[in-house]
């Protein structure tokens, strides 16, 4: 069987294996704890080239993002995403260019200096005052709080280290994390606004992917057969939204992204 699957998915037993269940996090990330998905981008990245990597993982957030919106769709702050979409745009600009020229190498080394960086960023955060991100509060599942004019400003940085982010290494989510927990969003709220901003970015990338030749037949026939694993993680993620103990959680995902990203840099 294992033969078979590599002719067939050009992957072992044991490499599908760690892709799946690296399918299920993104779907319970999407669904619970946004930007844990580094995880996933690190099995990726691990399992497959690093530049193909990253066309693999696309359709696969895709699937999980529609999860999301259908979930939290009721619950997003438009403003915000307006306010975000152009600085976001250039960002991919920018993340499009470097990969016209980077090769598996850079491609790769990139990608664990983003998960070292995006690690570092979780952690500062996670340095300041509680504002009721936590599972068990009952009021960070309030609506969110209207963003001060001081965190409007905040949405052109935010936006452009999103944008590379996201287009270089599908590792978008720490960074708009941090700009929506600092804008005094709650849970819900949080949850929403990220669920379409992701739909949104992430399907404007395919264009870009497919013109890189991130994005083919063949690794359209590897999502086919993983997408499908999406769909229990999600699932999972909706039922434990309200009871995870976010704290233990982000720090397990700081710690495995930590690893991923020197697992990449010494590979």
């Amino acid at each position: 069987m294992d033969i078979s699957l590599d002719a067939f998915l050009g992957v072992s037993l044991w490499e599908f294996a760690a892709l799946a269940a690296a399918a299920v996090l993104v779907g319970f990330s999407k669904t619970a704890v946004s930007g844990a998905n580094t995880v996933s981008l690190a099995v990726f990245a691990a399992v497959l080239p690093a530049r193909e990597s990253t066309g693999v993982l696309l359709p696969i957030l895709i699937a999980g993002d529609v999860l999301a919106v259908l979930t939290y769709r009721r619950h997003a702050h438009w403003p915000t995403l307006w306010r975000l979409f152009p600085a976001v745009a250039g960002g991919v600009v920018v993340g499009t260019v470097f990969l016209m020229w980077a090769d598996d190498a850079v491609v790769r080394t990139s990608i664990g200096a983003i998960l070292l960086l995006m690690a570092g960023v979780t952690l500062w955060r996670r340095r300041a005052p509680a504002d009721g991100a936590d599972g068990a509060d009952a009021a960070a599942l309030s609506p969110v709080s209207p963003p001060s004019p001081r965190s409007r400003l905040k949405a052109p940085s935010y936006g452009v280290l999103g944008g590379f982010t996201t287009m270089v290494a599908n590792a978008g989510g720490p960074v708009m994390s941090m700009y929506l927990l600092s804008a005094g969003f709650r849970k819900l709220s949080f949850l929403g606004t990220s669920a379409w901003f992701f739909l949104i970015v992430n399907t404007s990338k395919v264009p870009f992917s497919v013109g890189l030749g991130l994005i083919d037949a063949h690794s359209l026939l590897l999502d086919a057969a993983l997408v499908l694993f999406v769909v229990p993680g999600a699932l999972i993620g909706k039922a434990a939204v309200h009871r995870i103990n976010q704290r233990l959680f982000e720090q397990l995902v700081i710690g495995a992204t930590v690893l991923g990203g020197l697992q990449l840099l010494l590979r």
